[in-house]
Formats: C-alpha cells, sequence, structure tokens
C-alpha cells in the first residue's frame, strides 16, 4: 500500500507550510513515529514524524516550497517493493494513492498520517498535537512506555500540548509514580540510526531590488491575517507620561546580574495587572473570558521578516532574574524559529517597545484573543516643573495603552496606568523582591 504524507496543520491559523528540510531521502526506511520532515509553520519550525512503516517513495513538495494544509507532501511505501510504484504515482502516471479506508476527508487524513513534535532535541519529544475524530495521538516515548505497561491508550486523555498523551499520562493509568530524572542504562539500539539533521542556519533576507515584487514568508502572512481579525476589534487608546528615574536608576544597578529592561518592564505591568484583572482578560464567544495566570507577551521583530510574541509566563510570579534568563531563552529561540505553540500563542497581555529605537510615541494593534496592548516609547530627559515651583531636569516614558472597548472602558485604562506609574515612579525597588 502506498501511504501520502499530508501537509498538517500546525496551528489553529495556519493554512498552508513550507518545506524547510527533509530528514529522510527517497528510498529511506522510515519507522512510525520517526521524523521525516520539518516544515515551517506560522511562527515556528516544526519537525513532522509519520504514522506509518515503511519507505520513502517519493518527495512531493520538495525543500523550500509550500503547500496547503491537506495536500500531499510526500509518498511512503509500505515495502521496497512498492517503491517504483510510489515514485509513478508521484509523477502521476498512475491512479491516486490509495489510503486508509478509515480516513474520510483531509482533516482526517492530516490528523492520521502526521503529527508535529516538538523537536528532535527534545527526548520526550512533546509536540503540538491534537486528538482528532478518535485518533490518539501521542509521543513516541508514550507509545513504547504504554505498550511496556500494557495500557491502553484510547483510554487515555493527554496533559501534553493540544492534548497530546505524553508519557507522564501513560504511568499515572499504570498506577506508576513518573520515574525520577536520574542517568539510566541506555535502551537497546534500533536496527537502524539516522543521525540528526541540524536545523538550517537563519539566512538573512535579500536586500530589495527596485521595482521587484517579492512574496510574503509564511511568518508575514500571519501577521496579515492576525491584524485583519484585530481591525475587526472596537479599541481605543489612553496615554500616560511616566517619569523613569528611579527605574532607570535600579536597571543600572542590577544590569550587570544579567536583568534587562524589557524584563523589568513586562515585571511591573505584571504585577500591576494583579490589581487591575479586567486588562489582563478578553472578549471570546460574547463572554469575558479570565485566564488563569498573568501571561505577559512582548513583541519581537524577526531577522527575516514578520513580528513574532514570546510569552513570559506567570510573569508576576517569577523574580527579576529569572524572568531575565527566561527572556533570554525566548528571544533566541524565537529567532532560531524553535519557539513551540504554547511559547507565543498564549499571552493574555501584549508589550511592544520601540524605545531602543528613540521613538517617543507611537499606538498598537491589538492582538487577536487579548483585551490590551502597551505601546511604550524611548525614555527621554524632560524639563519639568517640580512640587517645588521650579523647574528641573527628569527622565520620562510616553505609553499608549489600546485596549478592547467591550470589555475595557476608558475609566479601567486610567486606573491601571495610574498604578502602573505609581510603582514605576515611586516603588521600582519593589520589582526585585
Amino acid at each position: 500500500m502506498i501511504y501520502e504524507v499530508f501537509m498538517p496543520a500546525l496551528s489553529s491559523t495556519m493554512t498552508e507550510g513550507k518545506i524547510v528540510s527533509w530528514v529522510k531521502a527517497p528510498g529511506d526506511k522510515v519507522e512510525k513515529g520517526e521524523t521525516v520532515v520539518v516544515v515551517e509553520s506560522d511562527k515556528a519550525d516544526m519537525d513532522v514524524e509519520s504514522f506509518y512503516e515503511g519507505y520513502l517513495g517519493s518527495i512531493v513538495v520538495p525543500a523550500g516550497e509550500s503547500a496547503p494544509v491537506g495536500a500531499a507532501i510526500a509518498l511512503i511505501a509500505e515495502t521496497e517493493a512498492e517503491l517504483a510504484t510510489a515514485q509513478q504515482q508521484a509523477a502521476g502516471q498512475t491512479a491516486p494513492v490509495e489510503t486508509p479506508g478509515a480516513i474520510a476527508d483531509t482533516k482526517d487524513a492530516v490528523a492520521a498520517v502526521a503529527a508535529p513534535v516538538a523537536s528532535v532535541q527534545n527526548g520526550n519529544a512533546a509536540g503540538s498535537a491534537t486528538t482528532q475524530n478518535g485518533r490518539v495521538v501521542v509521543s513516541p516515548r508514550a507509545r513504547k512506555l504504554a505498550k511496556e505497561l500494557k495500557v491502553d491508550l484510547n483510554t487515555l486523555s493527554g496533559s501534553g500540548p493540544h492534548g497530546r498523551i505524553v508519557a507522564e499520562d501513560v504511568e499515572a493509568a499504570a498506577g506508576r509514580q513518573p520515574a525520577a530524572k536520574t542517568p539510566t542504562a541506555p535502551p537497546p539500539p534500533l536496527p537502524s540510526v539516522t543521525p540528526p539533521v541540524a536545523k538550517p542556519a537563519i539566512v538573512p533576507p535579500a536586500p530589495a531590488v527596485p521595482g521587484q515584487q517579492v512574496p510574503l514568508t509564511t511568518l508575514q502572512n500571519a501577521v496579515v491575517r492576525n491584524m485583519a481579525v484585530s481591525l475587526e476589534v472596537p479599541t481605543y487608546h489612553v496615554g500616560y507620561t511616566i517619569t523613569t528615574d528611579n527605574l532607570d536608576k535600579l536597571y543600572k544597578q542590577i544590569k550587570s546580574k544579567g536583568v534587562t529592561m524589557t524584563a523589568l518592564l513586562a515585571k511591573a505591568v505584571a504585577v500591576t495587572l494583579q490589581k487591575h484583572p479586567l486588562l489582563n482578560a478578553s472578549y471570546i464567544n460574547q463572554s469575558l473570558s479570565h485566564p488563569a495566570s498573568i501571561n505577559v507577551a512582548v513583541a519581537v521583530a524577526m531577522d527575516d521578516g514578520g513580528l513574532i510574541t514570546p510569552v513570559l509566563q506567570q510573569a508576576d510570579q517569577l523574580d527579576i532574574y529569572t524572568l531575565s534568563r527566561t527572556w533570554k531563552s525566548l528571544v533566541d529561540r524565537a529567532r532560531a524559529k524553535q519557539l513551540q505553540p504554547e511559547e507565543y500563542s498564549s499571552g493574555t497581555f501584549t508589550i511592544s517597545n520601540l524605545g531602543m529605537f528613540g521613538v517617543d510615541r507611537f499606538d498598537a494593534i491589538l492582538p487577536p484573543n487579548t483585551g490590551a496592548i502597551l505601546a511604550i516609547g524611548a525614555s527621554l530627559p524632560a524639563v519639568v516643573a517640580t512640587d517645588d515651583g521650579f523647574f528641573g531636569v527628569k527622565r520620562q516614558m510616553q505609553v499608549n495603552l489600546t485596549a478592547d472597548h467591550r470589555i475595557i472602558y476608558g475609566a479601567h485604562a486610567a486606573a491601571f496606568l495610574k498604578d502602573l506609574a505609581k510603582l514605576i515612579e515611586t516603588n521600582a525597588q519593589s520589582l526585585t523582591l
């Protein structure tokens, strides 16, 4: 039998994907659950594993090209004898490819043939997979463990990202405590070992040529779709001037310890959101949705075009040093296109900071499924009147809040900005506690 490998939907907004690289070459043996291709989704590169065992018969969509979700990108032959048949079918010389009878439509086929995983570098390979139409999506380690412990995977609910069943779910079902992460004897070697394929280096975009029309990247197209959705939301803007002398002083004191200004601002926003949970909420399905935690997303421009918002999850609960280390890791992996979906799509409040470019003020567009975004300008010296009636020079920054007027009203936005300014101006030292 010849199986089709379909372009999987790696995110809810993905309509097409780009092949970054093929891990397997035509004729290579493919194990069930083994990575065969790396696909660029909206905002990350994801490894895709096969749900079938056989041989890679033919590559339909080569590396560097794109295909819509649900389109066939490769053919897998069940036996070596069928390799020639697979190559003929790929060339359109025979009848359409035979697929299992249980696959009723394209969406089922995508779920059944290929599932995204986090990375070949992650031991547990927990990825952005889902369970669709009764088909269970399982990490390779969990599948092997279920066989050893005789656990029926169809009876489990996955705790991994997007419902994926991971090893801990199988151990819990078997009544076994998760094993401590201590060195253990290596498993028996597989019949054949394929060396890991390095992720391709990020290539800077080529210089623009006058008169040339350049197609948008996958990431840029995702930004276009999100912005079109955002413009349907009734928003308004509220500005505030914040004196940053104390914040700047604190930053100079702890900068040598690896603390970034982005982490300080994110921490200040997160702490203020504790007092203003409405600013952390969103309008979803004609209801007010209050998330379980404060996750601050920060906009980052990508070197090869587009925009991504890595998320500092539970930012109000982390100390400033942990927050800074986390932010550095997120940015590094974002620019290497190695973020997982939950690391860029779980934000509950967004910050967009253009202060490092000297921009003094701007308005930001509200991201989908959030209630507010804060645009932060540069901290610049300004002549101001002091409380004793004299003039002095203080550093000030302009912030502008864009809010969803369906759930956040002007008074709510103003109260949030007032408390944020108070924290930064008079109690910035508390951000290190």
